[in-house]
């Protein structure tokens, strides 16, 4: 006999995941922080309050937390600051390997252990990437088979526990024309699987992101948003390399409901000038007013 908790978990999981019309919920990716504070010697546990409260002061209400912060050592000091500073954690950022059988097993169990911890946040949603082959070697047809039908499997874990699974990608998915984001694209069951499409990663490995989103459609769950001048990520997110008028414009034509994620990130060429947290108070900014958010 289905339980009600197995019942209610099936029925969220058919509603549909648009809106009768464009409504995008803006969020902050916190990945930066973790750089920030990696650069500035600051170890995790002391620079969470500072993260919370400074990302506040941004103008953030959402943030995707990483699984990170919901190691037992850190869970409860994260849920106390999420209530403090009142943030909304409609999604948990935790990676994984799928492709072979055995690591996949320990990645599935690792994941289904943040999203335990992460429903005492009201997550909804458990966000997951596949790790590449060591040496970034092309995965075989059969290891692609059996990444998808693990993903699909952890997405049905997901599903009994009332939340969903959205799979991102880095540039190794987009290498041999995206065959590996294809292949999970289309392998997995959308259902139980959606997607977090990484806009600017899909540049990065030379794919055209308008093409991805339209062969996505109204699967994507979420947008990792960052960009870039000359090919260098931008300390702030704003005009550059990637359109995102063009992407506001496929989303309002799909009528998105979704979320949009705010990733910063630096990297070698990165020259901040401003500090992070105005740097994240402008990146919202231009947000709003690029895909014209109320």
């Amino acid at each position: 006999m289905t339980s009600r908790r197995e019942f209610l978990a099936a029925a969220a999981a058919a509603l549909p995941l648009r809106a009768a019309r464009y409504e995008p919920r803006l969020m902050l990716q916190p990945y930066v922080w973790t750089q920030w504070f990696h650069q500035q010697n600051i170890a995790l546990p002391d620079g969470l309050e500072r993260m919370f409260a400074a990302s506040q002061r941004a103008g953030y209400r959402r943030i995707e937390l990483i699984d990170s912060f919901l190691a037992p050592e850190l869970r409860a000091r994260t849920a106390a600051l999420v209530q403090r500073y009142d943030f909304e954690t409609p999604v948990v950022y935790h990676g994984g390997s799928f492709h072979d059988p055995e690591t996949a097993e320990r990645s599935i169990a690792s994941i289904l252990a943040t999203a335990d911890a992460a429903r005492d946040l009201h997550a909804a949603w458990i966000n997951t990437n596949c790790n590449p082959k060591q040496g970034r070697a092309r995965k075989t047809d059969e290891e692609l088979a059996t990444e998808a039908a693990n993903l699909n499997r952890l997405g049905r874990h997901l599903q009994q526990r009332g939340m969903r699974l959205m799979l991102h990608q880095h540039d190794p998915d987009m290498a041999d024309g995206a065959r590996e984001w294809r292949s999970n694209l289309h392998r997995t069951d959308p259902k139980l699987v959606w997607i977090c499409l990484d806009v600017h990663w899909v540049y990065r490995g030379k794919q055209d992101p308008m093409q991805l989103l339209r062969e996505a459609g109204h699967r994507i769950a979420s947008l990792h948003v960052r960009n870039s001048v000359n090919g260098i990520w931008s300390e702030s997110f704003g005009d550059g390399d990637v359109d995102y008028r063009a992407v506001a414009g496929f989303l309002k034509h799909i009528k998105y409901d979704g979320l949009i994620g705010i990733e910063l990130a630096y990297e070698k060429g990165t020259r901040p000038t401003r500090p992070l947290e105005e740097d994240l108070r402008l990146s919202r900014e231009y947000a709003e007013k690029v895909f014209q958010l109320t």
